[in-house]
Parts: C-alpha cells; sequence; structure tokens
C-alpha cells in the first residue's frame, strides 16, 4: 500500500505541476515567463515530459486502453452518486477541476502499479518482471 500512495503522489506531483487551478503551475508559468526565460521553460517542460512518458507508458502496458477507460469510468461513477447525493457541487468549477486531476493521477497511478498488485494477488510474473 505504501508503494502505490508513493507512486501516487509523484503522479500528483507531475499532474499538478503541470497544471492546476491556482496560478503555481507549469503551464501558467511557461505562458508568462518563457520569453524571458526560454532555456528553463524548455528544461523544465522536458523534465515534465520525460515524467508523463514513464506513467503513460507504463499505464498503457499494464492496463492499456479499457483498463483506463474502466478505471475513468469507475471514477466518473463515484463522482456520479457524490453529485446525486448532494456530496458534490458540480457547478463549482474550480472543485471540478481539483477532481479532474486527481482522477487522472490516480488513473496514472494504478497503471504504475498495476503489474505489482496483480502479481502479489495471482503469483504471475509479467514478462517484464522475469529480470528481478
Amino acid at each position: 500500500m505504501t508503494g502505490f500512495l508513493l507512486r501516487w503522489i509523484g503522479a500528483a506531483v507531475l499532474v499538478f505541476a503541470t497544471y492546476n487551478p491556482t496560478r503555481w503551475n507549469y503551464a501558467r508559468w511557461g505562458l508568462d515567463n518563457y520569453a524571458a526565460n526560454l532555456p528553463v521553460t524548455v528544461l523544465i517542460g522536458l523534465i515534465l515530459l520525460v515524467g508523463y512518458i514513464i506513467y503513460l507508458r507504463a499505464t498503457f502496458r499494464s492496463i492499456g486502453p479499457i483498463g483506463i477507460g474502466l478505471v475513468a469510468a469507475l471514477i466518473a461513477a463515484i463522482l456520479w452518486v457524490l453529485a446525486d447525493q448532494g456530496l458534490l457541487d458540480t457547478q463549482n468549477t474550480t472543485v471540478m477541476s481539483w477532481i479532474g486531476l486527481m482522477a487522472l493521477s490516480l488513473i496514472l497511478a494504478i497503471g504504475l502499479s498495476w503489474s505489482l498488485v496483480r502479481r502479489a494477488l495471482s503469483g504471475q510474473a509479467d514478462m517484464d518482471d522475469v529480470d528481478e
């Protein structure tokens, strides 16, 4: 569980550093400062890109597009129940942005962790795990 939590925190940092509803994110900073700080803007953008490639590659390899769709559908159903029960204000765009970002980070964390979960549950190693 600690491993999954660390992966989720890593995914959340990646997603929230790229964009969030506050002014403290790469997208807003880059747009405001690219003319004065182009090399730094490009460097940070490349670091974020490497992070996304690692997370997205692992996610697509472990759960695939169908798994991503299923996790997204499960999250959407939970949010639907919360909204239907009056526990979630869907008109608040800031809250909905944060929830969307959390959902994306959760999908990435599940994708990065799924092979480990499957191995723990089934006792079977993936082909990528043979070298361990």
